[in-house]
């Protein structure tokens, strides 16, 4: 039996107003991870007030939204991590980025060594799973595409802070499941849920 676990559960679809196969699939992580006795939080970053970062000095020295206040004690609440979010344009919405950009400061995600040096990564210790829905199929984004937008997400952005093992889900053609399809992919996101994959 898996050991229960803290996990925050990020919504990074962008429109809030309107359910999204993102926002099924959320869902049934989140009944899965009930079932497996986890304790879950959750984040919908469509729903949050903050704005874009416009330079490195409000970055560095900025303050960080209040919106987003919440959000970083969540994520140092938790010990494995769940981004959820379409595929477009070949990478995450702005929304999300402009999200992550935010939360990611120093101080924070890691702590500045006072050598020009970026130091000790803030969030080691945790482990993340992307689910990614996109139109193309997943094995073309994986294989011709090289995954490129999701490597720099995992490399540049949760492997920077410390965040490790990151897993991803790929799903695609998503205009083109059916009700059965969405089904086995809500049946395997419960049970990701409940093994806190």
């Amino acid at each position: 039996m898996t050991q229960p676990r803290r996990i925050l559960l990020i919504q990074g679809h962008p429109d809030a107003g309107a359910p999204h196969l993102c926002h099924a699939l959320a869902d049934a992580y989140a009944a899965g991870a009930a079932e497996g006795g986890h304790e879950l939080r959750r984040v919908d970053v469509a729903r949050l007030d903050f704005p874009l970062l416009r330079s490195a000095a409000e970055w560095e020295q900025g303050p960080l939204p209040p919106a987003l206040e919440p959000v970083q004690h969540d994520i140092r609440w938790a010990r494995h991590l769940v981004v959820v979010f379409p595929l477009w344009l070949g990478d995450m919405p702005a929304l999300l980025k402009g999200f992550l950009e935010q939360i990611a400061r120093p101080g924070f995600a890691f702590e500045d060594d006072g050598n020009g040096g970026f130091g000790k990564k803030g969030l080691s210790g945790r482990s993340a799973r992307l689910i990614v829905t996109m139109g193309m199929p997943a094995l073309v984004y994986r294989y011709y595409f090289r995954a490129h937008s999701l490597k720099s997400l995992e490399r540049n952005v949760l492997g920077f802070v410390g965040i490790a093992p990151v897993d991803e889900t790929l799903i695609g053609l998503v205009d083109r499941l059916d009700d059965a399809a969405r089904a086995k992919w809500f049946a395997r996101m419960r049970m990701l849920g409940r093994k806190a994959a």
